[in-house]
């Protein structure tokens, strides 16, 4: 059975200096527009907020970093750089340098107060990784993880812990997996017990030696060692990839996982995977998105038991959307718009969480109205019924 917990665990890893590296797979090329028959819903509510704005700067990446919840109180991790006009990369100025830095809030995401005295926040500053040698308790009232990562394709892999809901974190510790290797990985958790706990990451592989493939690993020490359960899926062919996954446990106990998607050509897509077995098989239920432009997944249970993934939608009309399932990730509803005034499709990379109240916030990057308006921006919507 699932332990509870008052923590949501929506982690994901935060990247080296050159963040903007970790998205080298900006597909908008040319700005493709979106084809006028695939049918497409609103949310039953919605509400903007703005998580970190200022003038010059360029916020990115929230899927890197990790969106956690205690009551009220939020924390969202993202990268802050500065902006600069291109239409061949993302609109940064990569001569500048890159901080890891955090938002806060105390009034359940209205508002937001910047935090930049993080240890990881200068990457030519942090740390070397060292072992962890005192089993972590996953299930602490007020805990979180964060892990890092290095080069796109090679790894390696680290992480920090916090016991005070992200005022001070603990680390770095490295970080690997026993069968795994050249991990380079953004993740998540599913927490089975005190010192029992899945993630859920990104490996290099076999055929072309890149960023591909997802694993699925275990630990019932504490996080002191992670053993590897199974790959998730085949691999994708040369020149396609499948990472970033974003996971959960239902209620009946099965795992079900959303991956990015993209092969060679073809328009980046989200697959899902089930396991009844707690990870070591998988089965293809199907794609819950498709001809998104590249973007990863970030997966929630609502509060009536139906699963929704969110994501950016990176060609025009650009901007944030959803699908649901009410069949634990069997099948998936049309599209959801949560919003389309994107100025470009430089966006997304979202993290999610259900409010006490039912609601979900979303938060992820965002440009717009004008072109050098680059945000950290927030989301509040509620499902329609399908």
């Amino acid at each position: 059975m699932n332990i509870a917990c008052p923590l949501i665990f929506t982690l994901a890893f935060a990247s080296c200096a050159a963040q903007a590296k970790d998205d080298a797979k900006l597909e908008i090329a040319a700005d493709k527009t979106e084809k006028a028959a695939v049918p497409k819903l609103k949310p039953a509510t919605q509400e903007n907020v703005i998580v970190y704005k200022e003038a010059g700067r360029y916020g990115g990446w929230p899927a890197n970093h990790g969106l956690w919840q205690w009551g009220d109180e939020l924390v969202a991790g993202f990268t802050s750089t500065w902006h600069k006009q291109t239409t061949t990369d993302h609109r940064i100025d990569r001569t500048k340098p890159s901080y890891e830095i955090q938002a806060r809030s105390l009034d359940g995401g209205k508002t937001w107060k910047t935090e930049e005295n993080v240890p990881f926040a200068d990457r030519t500053k942090e740390a070397k990784p060292a072992p962890l040698t005192v089993p972590l308790d996953f299930t602490a009232p007020d805990f979180a993880l964060m892990f890092r990562f290095g080069g796109l394709h090679a790894g390696p892999s680290w992480f920090y812990t916090s016991l005070d809901r992200c005022k001070t974190w603990q680390g770095p510790y490295s970080f690997a997996v026993e069968g795994g290797e050249r991990i380079c990985t953004r993740t998540d958790l599913i927490v089975l017990g005190k010192q029992d706990c899945l993630m859920f990451g990104s490996c290099a592989k076999k055929n072309d030696g890149k960023e591909g493939s997802v694993f699925c690993a275990r630990t019932t020490d504490g996080g002191v060692n992670w053993k590897l359960v199974s790959l998730i899926g085949p691999e994708p062919m040369e020149g396609g990839y499948a990472i970033m996954p974003s996971s959960l446990r239902l209620t009946d106990g099965t795992l079900l996982t959303t991956i990015r998607r993209s092969d060679p050509k073809v328009s980046g897509f989200i697959e899902a995977w089930r396991s009844g077995d707690l990870g070591k098989t998988w089965t293809f239920t199907g794609k819950a998105a498709t001809g998104i432009g590249g973007n990863p997944p970030a997966l929630m249970q609502l509060h009536d038991g139906r699963v929704a993934v969110t994501y950016g939608f990176r060609h025009k009309p650009s901007g944030m959307r959803a699908s649901i399932s009410a069949d634990g990730g069997v099948t998936w509803g049309p599209q959801i718009v949560l919003r389309e005034d994107g100025y470009d499709g430089d966006l997304g990379y979202p993290r999610s969480l259900v409010r006490p109240d039912g609601r979900v916030l979303t938060v992820y990057y965002f440009n717009g109205p004008k072109e050098d308006d680059r945000a950290i921006e927030g989301t509040f919507w509620t499902a329609p019924q399908l």
